[in-house]
């Protein structure tokens, strides 16, 4: 039997390779594990393009390594059986790469490990492939050989024997060649010992000459850092900002978003660098004339509405990296919304899942593009990160109603005034599919003697005990004596 998880319950792939859900692990610790790696992982690392790279570096004494473009996935191996799991929630076990990963801990004498790595795919037909070559072969390999192609390149040390090395950068890189380096398709993510001056040649040899997509750099003292080229994107200009006080009459930010094949808008983000003053305020003055209605709402930092515009504005943007998932490994969802040229009117469509632009930056407006799916598609983001049914039409993306499952209204009178208080508990019926959470219970709370009239609290739960405790805890509290429930 093994240790680590019920094979019953995941799926035959090919040969023994099997794959499914994170509920076959018999260990429920491993999931929120593996997302607390991932999250320590982003909040350690700074992000820097090439050019900051040059002087925001701090001299030192740097481990240099390959960023591959792949998937973060954590190994666990007990007594000869592995399994890997990623932030997401999928197990998976007999593929290649697993069996050569327990054939080499099993050789170098460990017990238990948990490590980190990157999943990615070694073609020879490509030099360089992205994480979506990944994630599809990995959720449906058609052949042996798509699943002899997944590598593994190990990187993080979490627990090998009770010993945990992630935070101490040069005694984990020796460390895992020790274990590693006799490997093929389980191997240590190619790294050197260098300086900041080294870091600039690794970046001339590895991303620019060698096309790759990056470098981790970590010292024990000055921290860890992900290097990157910068990406351009062309993105329709859907709305606009103004500054405040002394930047009124300035713009503060655009609106900006991909346009999927339906010909629907998928808002990506907002830029509000790039631009001298004198550019914000003629731009400001521009966009004014074309402003449009809009059911669509979004403020920008300084929580000031966006004023939404016809489309046909084309902004040419570069961005320091692009991301699909957050630090849990939840896809990023963003609004889609819809154009009317009759009625001049912007309305919100549905959320589905996207991307992140990081550090974005105004380049210039494209005169020469227009926007539609060929020269502002989605396209541009799902080439460089997996997007889920980039080119599905919105509609048939549509998640299912909510279901209210209680409800209860409370009044009361004092000093000639009615107060109200609401209890409003749903099913959302969307968390299969989305970042929606399972069960949310709402409290509205009115009160005309107060110096804020209305407030309000929330909770949310994924599981239908807990939520029902929320409404017993709270239906409690809140309707007291003097107050009639209806």
């Amino acid at each position: 039997m093994n240790p680590l998880l019920d094979l019953t319950q995941l799926t035959a792939k090919q040969g023994s390779y099997r794959t499914g859900s994170t509920d076959a692990l018999l260990d429920p610790t491993l999931l929120p594990l593996a997302k607390l790696r991932r999250r320590q992982m982003s909040q350690l690392m700074t992000a820097l393009d090439h050019t900051q790279s040059k002087t925001r570096l701090p001299a030192g004494s740097y481990q240099i390594s390959q960023k591959l473009d792949g998937e973060f996935t954590v190994m666990v191996y007990q007594d000869g059986d592995v399994v890997s799991l990623n932030p997401y929630g999928t197990a998976r076990a007999g593929g290649t790469f697993h069996n050569e990963f327990g054939q080499l801990l099993a050789k170098a004498g460990i017990k238990r490990a948990v490590i980190g790595g990157e999943l990615y795919v070694k073609s020879a037909e490509k030099a360089r492939t992205r994480v979506h070559d990944v994630c599809r072969i990995a959720r449906a390999p058609k052949s042996q050989s798509d699943v002899d192609s997944l590598f593994y390149a190990v990187f993080g040390l979490y627990d090998v024997d009770g010993v945990d090395l992630s935070m101490q950068p040069v005694e984990q890189t020796k460390r895992i060649q020790q274990i590693f380096s006799s490997g093929t398709r389980v191997h240590p993510i190619e790294t050197v010992t260098g300086t900041e001056t080294d870091v600039q040649k690794r970046f001339d040899e590895w991303v620019i000459r060698d096309g790759g997509e990056g470098l981790v750099v970590r010292s024990d003292k000055a921290g860890w850092f992900k290097i990157k080229p910068r990406h351009s994107l062309d993105l329709a200009v859907v709305g606009f900002s103004e500054g405040t006080e002394d930047r009124a009459g300035m713009l503060h930010s655009l609106l900006i978003a991909v346009v999927r094949d339906d010909g629907s808008f998928h808002v990506v983000g907002r830029t509000g660098g790039g631009f001298s003053d004198q550019e914000r305020t003629s731009i400001m003055a521009d966009l004014g004339k074309r402003t449009a209605e809009s059911d669509y709402i979004e403020v920008n930092s300084d929580r000031v509405a966006y004023k939404m515009i016809k489309p046909g504005l084309v902004a040419e943007i570069s961005c320091l990296d692009i991301i699909s998932e957050t630090s849990e490994g939840e896809p990023i969802n963003r609004m889609v919304i819809s154009y009317n040229p009759v009625t001049n009117l912007w309305t919100n469509v549905n959320r589905a899942a996207l991307a992140s632009i990081i550090s974005p930056q105004f380049e210039r407006f494209r005169d020469d593009k227009q926007a539609n799916a060929a020269d502002t598609g989605v396209s541009q983001l799902s080439r460089i990160v997996e997007v889920p049914e980039a080119s599905a039409p919105v509609a048939s993306l549509k998640r299912p109603n909510s279901e209210i499952l209680r409800r209860a209204v409370g009044t009361k009178e004092l000093k000639g005034k009615t107060m109200v208080r609401k209890l409003l508990m749903w099913k959302t019926n969307k968390d299969a599919q989305s970042d929606f959470p399972a069960y949310v219970l709402l409290l509205t709370d009115f009160s005309p003697n107060r110096k804020t009239p209305l407030e309000r609290e929330i909770r949310v739960s994924a599981d239908l005990e807990q939520i029902e405790g929320y409404w017993k805890t709270w239906t409690a509290e809140q309707f007291v004596k003097g107050w009639v429930v209806a």
